[in-house]
């Protein structure tokens, strides 16, 4: 019975009609397509494109240099020294991420206490040189300051599953 029924199948082309009441059937349905560089599609609260060092509201770096995200980047991307204020608190004087070594796992922004450093919702950060992905401290807080109202509603919406 089996071979009898293969056999219908492949002289009727049975696949093939399947297959094309398929396409016929997608034919009529709205479009999805993405005008690339002029539409872009919506982002997860929880996406992990480009690092930014992010400010309290005074204007002061929220940073503290307590060395936890160089501490626990597998990528050894970070590197951060600090040395301490005139008030007794430390604050970073070099911050430096190889954005070549960095894998985007989001482990430094889950281990800072203050929420300085966060990975922001920009994607396009192409450039033409290895030189220009070597990010240091004032390209970190430009880009914090360029996204902050995204950044902080990404990080309210994400809050309840910290």
């Amino acid at each position: 019975m089996n071979a009898i029924t293969r056999s219908v199948k492949s002289i009727f082309l049975a696949e093939l009609v399947i297959g094309m009441a398929l396409t016929l059937k997608m034919f009529f349905k709205p479009k999805v397509t993405v005008n690339y560089p002029y539409e872009k599609g919506p982002l997860s609260p929880r996406f992990r494109g480009e690092h930014a060092l992010r400010r309290y509201p005074n204007g002061e770096e929220r940073c503290i240099a307590c060395k936890l995200c160089e501490a626990i980047c597998p990528a050894q991307a970070i590197t951060i020294e600090a040395e301490p204020r005139d008030d007794g608190s430390r604050r970073t004087t070099r911050y430096d991420i190889d954005m070549t070594k960095c894998i985007y796992c989001g482990y430094c922004e889950e281990a800072c206490p203050v929420d300085a450093i966060v990975e922001g919702p920009n994607f396009e950060f192409a450039t033409e040189t290895r030189e220009e992905l070597m990010y240091d401290k004032a390209k970190l807080l430009a880009n914090g300051d360029r996204w902050e109202t995204e950044i902080g509603e990404r990080l309210r919406l994400d809050a309840p599953y910290r």
